[in-house]
């Protein structure tokens, strides 16, 4: 297939519809979704998954649907149900040999996934954003980690390329690809998952005027907020009024029990930590630019935006050691075990001084590096979805 012969990109949305029907703010998942489909609207069909039926929009409802989902607010939930359910059922057909892309996940998992896809006869591109439930399923919720088993399975079977988000994912898919009877990897791309164009914030703005620092992302046991709240309670107890202030901005999550129990019972950091379930970006960007570090202890990710926009915004990042955090910043952030609080403790109180040679040094590290962009990443996949439409089916 020619990308350019006509055959539109069958574009999955299903992950962003009910997010939006949910009204939750968006993920990095969700980013990468929301950047793709402002990619490829104008040339792509949305693909939509409901109560396990799989249907193709027309182009004028899969235009109509793209708009209400780049749109979001509060209007979406509504123009969603005026749209969706008749647009499932005046569905229709494509040419045989589409592209099908899935950025989300979504769906890959059951079983109708495979017979839509040969029923259709698309072929599939997957993006995969991490392995975490196979390679840490302990920071995972019971049954996911049987259920990505499940959708990295269907995209090695049934896939025809792979997108990952770095370079330290694709190595993970391979090794778990050839612990499957020796299966063969897919051809595949890494392209850096890109980030906005900052959003402009002045000084009289700033939320805060004292010493702080930010913890980005949902409360879970991976991002190990129970090591931050445990330095925390130290500082407070420490210095009292002088200790700085701590913004956790991320809604709360799983397998994150104790560090929930922290921030509900611990008086000692009851005056010195904020906590932020719901941030548009506006506040992020107003809390970023006035923090000392963005703080990311994490014990696995399988990306890592916060860092990124940290950086792109002239932010020092405070990190834990992992590979895919030294792919992205290289030695640019200061980086430290995710169980050596004493390490973290020392970071911390260094960065919060006016002054700080830690904190200057890495600024002037980060001089010269420039955050990947979305115009990179997708002239890296346009180039990678025209070679997999000329090779035979």
């Amino acid at each position: 297939m020619n990308a350019d012969a006509g055959q539109p990109i069958l574009l999955d949305v299903s992950r962003l519809i009910w997010r939006a029907w949910a009204g939750m703010l968006p993920t990095g998942i969700d980013r990468t979704a929301l950047a793709y489909l402002a990619h490829f609207r104008s040339r792509a069909r949305a693909v939509v998954q409901r109560g396990g039926r799989t249907r193709i929009l027309s182009s004028k409802l899969s235009q109509r649907l793209f708009d209400i989902l780049l749109d979001g607010g509060p209007a979406a939930r509504a123009g969603l149900c005026r749209l969706v359910l008749p647009g499932l059922i005046a569905s229709e057909q494509v040419v045989p040999g589409s592209i099908y892309l899935n950025v989300g996940h979504t769906g890959l998992d059951r079983k109708g996934h495979v017979l839509w896809l040969q029923r259709v006869q698309a072929r599939a591109v997957y993006f995969v954003h991490d392995l975490i439930p196979l390679t840490h399923p302990e920071y995972c919720r019971t049954g996911e980690p049987a259920k990505h088993r499940r959708r990295i399975e269907a995209m090695l079977g049934h896939g025809v390329g792979i997108i990952g988000n770095s370079r330290d994912t694709l190595d993970e898919l391979t090794a778990f690809a050839a612990l499957q009877g020796g299966r063969f990897m897919l051809p595949s791309l890494v392209a850096p998952l890109g980030i906005g164009a900052p959003t402009a914030v002045h000084d009289a703005e700033l939320p805060l005027t004292g010493s702080y620092f930010v913890m980005l992302g949902t409360l879970e046991g991976r991002k190990n907020h129970l090591l931050a709240l445990n330095v925390w309670a130290d500082l407070a107890r420490r210095l009292g009024a002088a200790c700085p202030q701590l913004v956790i901005i991320g809604r709360r999550g799983w397998e994150c029990e104790q560090a929930v129990d922290m921030l509900e019972r611990c008086e000692a950091i009851r005056d010195h930590v904020i906590e932020l379930p719901r941030c548009n970006d506006e506040m992020l960007a107003a809390y970023m630019r006035g923090a000392r570090a963005l703080l990311f202890p994490s014990f696995v990710e399988g990306y890592g935006l916060p860092l990124i926009e940290a950086l792109a915004c002239g932010i020092p990042v405070i990190a834990s050691g992992l590979a895919v955090f030294r792919e992205l910043a290289g030695d640019i952030p200061d980086y430290l075990s995710p169980i050596d609080g004493l390490g973290w403790l020392r970071a911390i109180e260094d960065y919060a001084q006016d002054g700080s040679a830690r904190r200057n040094a890495q600024l002037a590290r980060m001089i010269d590096w420039a955050p990947p962009t979305w115009t990179e990443h997708f002239a890296r996949v346009d180039a990678f979805l025209e070679d997999l439409s000329r090779k035979p089916e």
